[in-house]
């Protein structure tokens, strides 16, 4: 199914994120990641969802979250009209014979190491969710103790934002 990524203008008020999450449930779409958090303005909130759909069903849920009276405005981010990053938290195993290794592959990946102690090594990684899977893949050998992994926040390209036009394809409102 293709993954499809929409960013979500919310009224920053208590329950908006239950009221969206149950209505991608009632039509049994699993969200594969979502992130909330504020905007610029202290009233709004933006929820960047990733969903594994076809564009009928999609279109169709979209047409429900805008009859939610809390949604602002809702735009389909394009892969290549968009950034979107990940956050991972991961802690290595790390004896000083294999510390080394941890540390290059850091760098490699451009991960910060944030603690050190004489058995683990934990980094933080930001990027695409295919760049951080690599991550995991090159530090599955030497054992992963544990793993945080946050879900995908967006923005569109260029200097447009959500209220303005251009690459973003904004979801019509419908009475």
């Amino acid at each position: 199914m293709p993954r499809h990524t929409l960013s979500v203008l919310v009224e920053n008020k208590s329950g908006v994120l239950a009221r969206v999450s149950a209505l991608f449930s009632r039509r049994a779409f699993n969200i594969e990641s979502l992130a909330v958090g504020p905007t610029e303005n202290p009233g709004l909130s933006r929820m960047t969802i990733v969903v594994d759909a076809e564009a009928q069903p999609l279109e169709q849920i979209t047409k429900q979250l805008n009859k939610l009276i809390e949604i602002i405005k809702i735009v389909e981010l394009e892969t290549g009209a968009a950034v979107q990053r990940e956050l991972l938290l991961v802690k290595v195993r790390a004896p000083l014979a294999e510390r080394t290794q941890v540390l290059q592959t850091a760098e490699l990946f451009r991960a910060r190491v944030i603690d050190v102690n004489p058995e683990t090594v934990t980094l933080e990684a930001t990027g695409t969710p295919d760049k951080l899977q690599a991550l995991l893949a090159v530090l599955a050998p030497l054992g992963i103790k544990e793993m945080a992994q946050s879900g995908t926040v967006a923005l569109g390209r260029g200097p447009r934002s959500m209220s303005g036009t251009g690459t973003l394809r904004p979801v019509e409102r419908t009475a």
